[in-house]
């Protein structure tokens, strides 16, 4: 017999509370509004929170295409397979090579707590437990429902706490320092490195990170803690793609640090122009506001480089090595106009980085 009623009687977390005690085994669907949601359950612990099958819209592709693991033209390539085999996605980013099996189940518990952090805040709508409809497939994770839920009333509470501490989404957010040899830097930090530039808001910063929402906010926060970065101007939401308005400053900083945000700052208004060389040998002398931009570029490239020595030990071989190992994106290994000249030197555990004309 099915279990059902309202979900103002009983509360999410208390209705898989119940199901876990009782090692069910089925599929607790529950509606609200618009929304639906869908948790498998396999005797008492969590296996999937979406539904089997990949249609255009899957959580799971979606979640993958946020956090830069698949491409659009990837989704839409698995859809189309999808329509003429009928397997299920899991299946198919196995068989195709796209994740390995460790992969896939990291990926499948994010993607289940980042959607239990949602489920439990429902307040109102129906649910519907049903021990005949079972997860068809053998599961990749099994999570247990306790330590799911204390996970994602955590989460609910830390991410108050992101809402206090960046209140402003329009705020533009900076790099104030790197850690120190010392500090610990976890991969989401790192991932959060490459993608906070001055020349973005908050939101613009969380939409663009190859991460979940939560996990995005959850690393910026700890970097702010850690004084790596800084709250560093606003933008008002009318004035995109306008020059950023420095904040005003309560006394003097380190001149590096200073420097910096005046650069992002010039950044802003050049970055529409036509970049030149940095050169003074050229017959045309570049003007000062394309040194500016390749300056800022070749600060992000070097940051990167020494978090990556501070992690391995040692600089990359390749500037390709920041790319396969997300260190940074495709995009921040190049400056148009130009050609990145990087050569490590072994001998005195250094580098070369340089920019030459593309000309």
């Amino acid at each position: 017999m099915a279990l059902q009623g309202n979900l103002r009687d009983f509360s999410v977390p208390e209705i898989m509370q119940l199901l876990g005690s009782q090692k069910k085994t089925g599929c607790l669907s529950m509606e609200w509004n618009t929304e639906r949601a869908s948790i498998y359950l396999l005797e008492g612990q969590i296996v999937s929170t979406r539904s089997p099958g990949v249609t255009r819209e899957d959580s799971l592709l979606a979640f993958l295409r946020k956090v830069h693991r698949l491409s659009e033209e990837q989704v839409l390539g698995l859809v189309a397979i999808q329509k003429e085999s009928n397997r299920d996605a899991e299946e198919l980013l196995l068989t195709g090579g796209y994740l390995d099996a460790t992969e896939l189940a990291e990926f499948i518990e994010r993607l289940i707590l980042d959607d239990l952090m949602r489920f439990v805040r429902w307040e109102n709508g129906s649910y519907r437990f049903d021990p005949n409809q079972r997860w068809p497939h053998a599961p990749h994770v099994k999570l247990g429902l306790e330590p799911s839920l204390l996970e994602a009333s955590r989460r609910v509470d830390e991410q108050k706490r992101f809402v206090s501490i960046f209140r402003d989404p329009y705020s533009l957010i900076a790099v104030r320092d790197l850690p120190g040899p010392k500090e610990a830097v976890s991969q989401a930090e790192r991932d959060m490195f490459g993608t906070v530039d001055g020349q973005h808001t908050v939101e613009e910063t969380v939409r663009m990170a190859p991460l979940s929402e939560y996990e995005a906010y959850e690393a910026l926060q700890r970097m702010l803690e850690a004084k790596w970065i800084e709250l560093a101007g606003r933008r008002e939401p009318s004035e995109a793609g306008k020059p950023a308005r420095a904040a005003k400053r309560d006394g003097p900083r380190r001149p590096v640090l200073w420097e910096l945000v005046v650069l992002v700052a010039v950044v802003g208004i050049l970055f529409a122009g036509r970049r030149a060389g940095l050169e003074l040998a050229m017959a045309a002398p570049p003007s000062r506001q394309h040194d500016v931009f390749a300056a800022v570029q070749l600060r992000n490239l070097r940051a990167a480089l020494e978090l990556y020595r501070r992690e391995k030990g040692a600089y990359p071989a390749r500037l390709e090595d920041l790319v396969s190992g997300h260190w940074i994106t495709p995009d921040q290994a190049r400056v148009s106009g130009y050609v990145v000249l990087y050569l490590p030197v072994r001998r005195d555990a250094s580098y070369r980085l340089e920019l030459q004309t593309d000309r």
